[in-house]
């Protein structure tokens, strides 16, 4: 994702809008470890994300980026704030036993004077509970606040440019998912039908290019299905059972999500009656989420469907995507389940998941949106019905 993605003045805004965030918490400077959000304030893009690296945003003035020797070059061809605001960490250290990367960091706050009001991403995957013992040994415990999703939620509402580098992830979804359909048939490797689809989404289409997604596909059949969260094995296809197929195209870092459910055989009547329940929540989730509606009665969309069908859902029905890494494309702020009263903006955009798992299958039909003052508009075009084939 490179930073001429994007002009100037949106990055200006993003800063603006963080800068607000902070100065509301206390927090005079910035330490984000998450690689989503260093993107997003910098435009940094790299496979890095494995060894310690922030972007530092203080107060005023161009955030700064810091990392590994190593990556710096990346970090010159990818972010908008120029070479006099990259910083690096020995090489040396990298996953060295005796030092770690973060005491060279503290060295760099101290001579920034920047060493009180310190916000860190605390509940974040690339923050480790060493470099916060490094952090606080240095300035203290009152020194650092909890700024776990402070850029996140400043990602909620997406631009126009943003929006429509999802569109093009939802063309790649819809291509990958395509390719899926074609390709299902008795007996065939999953891995082998998993293979043709990542490469689908990755050699993208006529001027489409694809990336990476922040997560591998999620291929569940028969009693596997079960599970939410299973991914792919060499067993042969099998008639009369059910597979869901979890996928997303990528275009520079920005993720359209979609599940769709395929069936070997006759679709029997139970898995039917889930599938109706299941497009029915689509339905009603589109027509109700508009600016202003809570995350809680989107959810009740989708619990509501359910329970007329004689099924009760436990886990939450969705969460917010964009730009993101590995391991997950999810935004990590707010969910659509019960209790989260936040209320919808336009722009906001959203993986819709009425899954449904029995102790025997599961039925998975999911749909990205983005919130319109008319309601959820899908940012993929993918039949969402049970496909059977004979």
């Amino acid at each position: 994702m490179p930073a001429s993605d994007f002009t100037p003045q949106e990055y200006a805004q993003r800063l603006t809008k963080t800068r607000a965030a902070m100065a509301s918490q206390g927090i005079e400077t910035l330490i984000v470890a998450d690689p989503s959000n260093m993107a997003w304030l910098t435009g940094y893009d790299g496979w890095s994300f494995y060894v310690p690296q922030v972007v530092i945003l203080p107060s005023e003035g161009t955030p700064l980026w810091w990392g590994r020797t190593q990556d710096k070059a990346g970090a010159a061809q990818t972010t908008w704030i120029g070479t006099e605001n990259l910083f690096d960490w020995p090489e040396e250290h990298v996953q060295h036993p005796n030092h770690h990367p973060y005491d060279a960091l503290v060295t760099l706050l101290q001579d920034r004077g920047w060493t009180g009001a310190l916000g860190v991403e605390m509940d974040n995957y690339y923050y480790s509970a060493a470099a916060h013992r490094i952090l606080e040994t240095a300035f203290g415990r009152t020194a650092i606040a909890d700024a776990t999703s402070l850029v996140n939620l400043q990602r909620a509402v997406k631009s126009e440019t943003e929006l429509e580098m999802m569109r093009k992830a939802g063309r790649l979804t819809a291509h990958m998912h395509a390719v899926l359909r074609e390709g299902f048939r008795e007996g065939r490797r999953k891995n082998e039908l998993v293979a043709e689809v990542q490469a689908a989404g990755i050699a993208g289409l006529p001027g489409l290019a694809g990336d990476y997604p922040a997560i591998a596909p999620i291929a569940p059949s028969g009693l596997e299905a079960s599970a939410s969260h299973i991914t792919w094995n060499d067993r042969p296809l099998t008639r009369g059972e059910a597979t869901y197929f979890e996928v997303s195209g990528c275009f520079h870092r920005y993720h359209c999500p979609a599940s769709r459910t395929l069936f070997l055989g006759e679709v029997p009547a139970d898995i039917r009656r889930a599938e109706e329940a299941v497009l029915t929540a689509i339905s009603d989730t589109l027509a109700t989420a508009r600016p202003g509606v809570t995350c809680e009665e989107i959810a009740t969309c989708v619990y509501d469907s359910f329970s007329r069908a004689g099924y009760v859902k436990a886990n939450r029905t969705g969460y917010p995507i964009g730009l993101s890494y590995p391991p997950d494309w999810g935004e990590r702020t707010m969910s659509l389940r019960p209790g989260d009263t936040t209320r919808l903006e336009t722009g906001m955009t959203f993986h819709l998941m009425p899954g449904l798992w029995t102790p025997d299958w599961g039925v998975a039909i999911t749909e990205s949106f983005v919130v319109t003052p008319r309601g959820g508009q899908a940012l993929a075009e993918i039949p969402l019905n049970i496909v059977a084939v004979p």
